[in-house]
């Protein structure tokens, strides 16, 4: 069993580690969670966890501004151009015990995560304060990033800050220069397909969308995928997104909701020489009660999937949520 948002908050507070903590609805992306905490100054924060083609399994912490190319970071570690992909959703529950959503490094705190190797955005260390997760993305802690690296020392990790946009020539006279990170091994985990990569890449944790083409670039459905078997699979896919897409499932309801007021006024303006309501009011109204019904709609998504309904998680998210 892993740590608990409590127990690592008691934690924090053991090592008379200052932070401040926001509650706020489950998010799933940094556009999300900066509606909540980004006017507060500080760094917000995109994790991933990756994985290697020896199962291997790397954990990156950046500043969500930060442009991140995973073939050259692949590269960088001596992985080769296509080196590192997203790591399956087993791992996040098996390794970082946390749900989806909730990547952090804070989750290196448990034990089974002690092989994953930690890569810092060295831009960290110039801010004042940097957010994170504490294990749920229903609250968001900031700390400074000198009690990052305390709380990374007191569980026995190197805090190793690393200039992620960095691009150097790495050739037979220019070893890897990140290859010291390279972790000596790590639990082995399922294969995961490209659309199963594609369905999670959202709710590993708060990456911006227009990062999405440069990790899609580097999935790998294999070589064994029979021709109809991806055919089906796109399929049931397509489907399942347009199942779980929140903003038609809402835009729907809302049309619905609207069409049934406006007939309820109009029966009862009939016959009447003006009309009862403004449409201009119905149009705000309808703008003020999306937002809330996007955001309740998203909670109980979510929700779904912490407790592990397989539909749930292994169904493709609409285009917005693509985050990386």
């Amino acid at each position: 069993m892993g740590y608990s948002k409590d127990q690592l908050l008691h934690r924090l507070k053991d090592l008379q580690i200052n932070f401040l903590s926001y509650e706020h609805p489950v998010v799933l992306t940094v556009e999300a969670q900066a509606k909540y905490v980004g006017h507060l100054g500080g760094g917000l924060s995109k994790n991933l966890l990756l994985k290697d083609k020896k199962q291997r399994f790397y954990l990156i912490s950046a500043l969500a501004g930060t442009t991140i190319d995973l073939k050259v970071l692949s590269q960088r570690l001596g992985l080769g151009k296509g080196g590192l992909r997203m790591a399956p959703e087993e791992a996040l529950q098996e390794i970082l015990q946390v749900p989806l959503g909730c990547v952090t490094p804070l989750a290196l705190i448990n034990d089974s995560a002690r092989t994953v190797s930690l890569l810092l955005d060295q831009g960290f260390r110039a801010k004042e304060c940097c957010f994170f997760h504490p294990l749920s993305n229903d609250m968001t802690i900031s700390f400074a990033p000198a009690d990052l690296d305390k709380f990374l020392t007191s569980i026995g990790r190197k805090p190793s800050y690393v200039d992620l946009e960095a691009n150097p020539v790495v050739g037979k006279d220019n070893p890897p220069d990140l290859a010291d990170l390279v972790p000596s091994g790590a639990p082995t985990l399922p294969e995961q397909s490209e659309k199963e990569v594609t369905a999670q890449i959202s709710v590993q944790n708060n990456v911006p969308e227009e990062k999405k083409a440069t990790i899609l670039k580097e999935g790998n459905s294999g070589p064994n995928h029979p021709k109809v078997t991806k055919e089906k699979s796109q399929s049931s896919l397509h489907h399942l997104a347009e199942a779980t897409d929140v903003k038609k499932f809402v835009g729907e309801l809302v049309d619905k909701v609207s069409a049934a007021v406006l007939s309820e006024i109009k029966a009862v303006a009939k016959g009447q020489q003006q009309e009862l309501l403004d449409p201009s009011v119905l149009v705000a109204v309808r703008k003020r009660v999306t937002s809330d019904l996007e955001n309740q709609t998203m909670i109980l998504k979510n929700a779904a999937y912490t407790q592990g309904f397989h539909s749930g998680s292994k169904s493709a998210l609409p285009q917005k949520y693509w985050n990386i």
